[in-house]
């Protein structure tokens, strides 16, 4: 059942949206190829143990956990379902 302008299924469409976009931002994210031996933000060097560990690392673990800890922050709000983004 649609409500007011959306018609039946928007919502459903809306969730699955945000899903597909998640899993898209993830596999972008993911490590890809050979680690590197120093981390690509810091310049310090990455314990060996890490890269066999972690295929395709890219930062050291405090670069890491940064990154990680700004990625969290982020908001899980579904933009494309929200009408202030569409009155915008």
């Amino acid at each position: 059942m649609a409500g007011g302008w959306s018609r039946d299924g928007a919502v459903q469409d809306q969730i699955d949206d945000s899903i597909k976009d998640e899993l898209a931002r993830i596999q972008a994210a993911r490590p890809v190829g050979e680690s590197l031996t120093h981390c690509a933000e810091c310049g310090e060097p990455i314990p060996e143990k890490r890269r066999e560990l972690v295929a395709g690392v890219r930062h050291c673990v405090e670069c890491q956990r940064e990154l990680d800890a700004e990625a969290a922050s982020r908001s899980g709000i579904n933009r494309r379902g929200s009408k202030d983004s569409q009155l915008k």
